[in-house]
């Protein structure tokens, strides 16, 4: 349908990540009008995040007409597991791509463009009734819609206001995590390009693989490394000590590049002496603003109340090792364009049907991870 169309039917998407973006685009491509709503007055940034890509997310691509030029990502053969040792556990050919979300996102922000997504606007209240919903954000705004979306991540200030006390819990441990630039690779993990690599230890799994690098660049030489280590942080002891950074500012569950306290970043050396095999202890050691997230679950038992949905990571965080977080926001949007395209209530049979789908897959996900990382960290 041809999204440039006048349209009798407006939503509100609360979170321009791309949760916002994916469900933002999906619902012009239908014929809706939108406004996208981002409480950072700044453009996002991943802060170093790599992600495997998915066909949910070739298929939104696809859908919405992205401008891409180029690959959507670097492809690896093999999967690698190393022994602590640096030996090769195990080796099978396992091709797939993996890409940058600054390069999903920066593709999906141009294909909605700038004169309906606004930045630095904060939601504290929303109300509805039958037939409409309206978002009240800090500086005194108001906006009317018949659908509003949240698509506002994890600390969702939407999923607080419809579903008070369902907030993430902490996993037990956490993902350390890095870029690198290819050229800058010390010879010991030179052997570990071209693969998807990872290697085990007590309550230590590490990943790594290469993603595009400056300019959306997939030329060897010119992309980078992106290593994931997961690592138990207790909750109450180290977790509090680790997010304040060096800066002594108490943040809740990241630590942002730049801003590791130096104790924990010599911590990290050491331990990365002590457990990970030579490629990847050179990684980890070089790459020169590590940074961390807390790994956390959450469920939630509706998605839609009334006039308001929650999509992504606003109604589901499946743990990483699904590699799925970005792919499932991508399947939220394309079923809800569907859904919509049947009928375009929100209140409609087909939404909830949309919900139904929705809440399999985010339970599904959720189980497969919790189940996976406990194994991996704990033995469980």
């Amino acid at each position: 349908m041809d999204s440039s169309r006048n349209s009798t039917h407006r939503a509100i998407v609360i979170g321009g990540s791309l949760g916002g973006l994916f469900a933002g685009n999906i619902l012009r491509s239908i014929g809706w009008e939108v406004d996208i709503y981002e409480r950072s007055q700044h453009d996002l940034d991943s802060r170093g995040g790599g992600l495997v890509l998915q066909p949910d997310v070739v298929d939104l691509f696809a859908q919405v007409g992205g401008r891409l030029q180029g690959e959507l990502g670097v492809a690896s053969r093999d999967r690698v597991t190393f022994l602590p040792d640096g030996k090769e556990e195990s080796r099978y050919f396992a091709p797939q791509t993996q890409t940058s979300w600054n390069l999903i996102y920066n593709e999906m922000k141009t294909a909605f463009g700038s004169a309906h997504y606004h930045q630095g606007r904060t939601l504290i209240d929303l109300c509805q009734d039958e037939s409409q919903v309206t978002a009240v954000f800090a500086d005194g705004f108001e906006d009317t819609a018949e659908l509003l979306i949240g698509a506002d991540g994890g600390r969702s200030t939407v999923r607080s206001l419809v579903d008070p006390g369902n907030d993430p819990q902490y996993a037990g441990y956490v993902a350390w995590r890095g870029l690198l630039e290819e050229s800058k690779m010390p010879e010991p993990a030179r052997s570990m390009l071209g693969n998807f690599s990872f290697a085990n230890n007590h309550e230590s799994h590490i990943l790594g693989y290469l993603v595009p690098g400056e300019g959306n660049s997939t030329k060897a030489g010119e992309r980078l490394y992106n290593w994931v280590w997961y690592r138990a942080i207790s909750k109450d002891r180290e977790l509090p000590d680790l997010t304040k950074g060096k800066d002594g500012e108490q943040r809740q569950y990241t630590v942002p590049p730049g801003e590791l306290a130096t104790h924990w970043k010599e911590r990290l050396d050491r331990e990365a002496d002590s457990l990970l095999p030579p490629g990847f202890r050179a990684v980890v050691q070089v790459t020169p603003q590590p940074f961390a997230q807390a790994i956390l679950d959450l469920t939630s038992q509706h998605m839609i109340w009334g006039r308001v949905l929650t999509l992504g990571d606003a109604a589901f965080i499946p743990r990483p090792h699904t590699a799925a977080s970005t792919s499932k926001a991508a399947a939220n949007a394309l079923g809800l364009g569907r859904a919509l395209s049947v009928d375009p209530s929100p209140v409609a049979q087909s939404m909830k049907e949309w919900e139904l789908q929705q809440l399999r897959l985010g339970k599904a996900l959720y189980q497969q991870g919790s189940r996976t990382g406990d194994h991996l960290l704990f033995g469980r």
